[in-house]
């Protein structure tokens, strides 16, 4: 098991390089924050308002829109059905797609919670933070990437879900209203968490109340659809 997961992880770490589209969702947020965090600097500006406000989008757009491009397209390509006729079991496909997505986003978490300037303690905290959101944005993919039956219905049903989640937690910023709504998805406590720096009970709470949502709704869409 762990040979195969290993292989698939390794596969999709070349892939990835070769898939300019892909690629450039790892790479441009990271870009934009260390851009922006030290180009942009307005009077009474938040710290590091640039740094949460990427963190949340890169977190809400990467994992998410990556994990259902890659399922959707191996499985139009039907280089997902050799892979389970070589003795590939699905859920080593899954590990190794999700790990590698998984490792490649925290890689880019790093590079934006150095921008940010934190250290120790507050740097783990950083981390752990967009490391649970991620894991929630892989499962959500997966789940889209699963259902779909080719990349075309894969984008459709991504780009709406993509934009909710990394655009939601900005948008509520500016209307009550939002802040409200956004408080119920893990993208919007994100964004709380990023902006205390402190792991309160109520945002984790949501945080696996969505993860677990996202469980359930992958379960659901491997059951009806599976990865043949």
């Amino acid at each position: 098991m762990v040979t195969n997961i290993a292989a698939i992880f390794q596969k999709q770490i070349k892939d990835t390089f070769k898939n300019k589209e892909i690629f450039i969702q790892f790479i441009m947020f990271p870009i934009l924050t260390i851009i922006m965090e030290h180009a942009v600097k307005i009077d009474g500006m938040p710290p590091h308002f640039f740094v949460n406000l990427f963190a949340v989008m890169y977190i809400g757009m990467a994992p998410l829109t990556c994990m259902a491009a890659v399922i959707s397209e191996e499985k139009e390509k039907n280089t997902l059905r050799v892979l389970l006729m070589s003795n590939v079991k699905p859920v080593e496909y899954l590990l190794g797609i999700g790990g590698n997505i998984w490792a490649i986003c925290m890689l880019g978490a790093g590079v934006i919670g150095v921008c940010g300037e934190y250290r120790g303690g507050i740097f783990g905290r950083f981390m752990f933070i967009m490391a649970v959101g991620t894991l929630v944005s892989i499962l959500i993919g997966a789940a889209i990437g699963i259902w779909s039956k080719n990349q075309m219905t894969a984008t459709s049903i991504t780009v709406p879900v993509m934009l909710v989640f990394s655009f939601l937690p900005m948008i509520s910023i500016f209307n009550t209203k939002m802040e409200k709504l956004a408080a119920i998805t893990y993208s919007g406590q994100i964004s709380r968490l990023l902006d205390k720096m402190e792991i309160s009970t109520e945002s984790m709470a949501v945080m696996v109340f969505n993860m677990a949502a996202a469980m359930v709704l992958f379960g659901y869409a491997y059951r009806k659809r599976g990865l043949e």
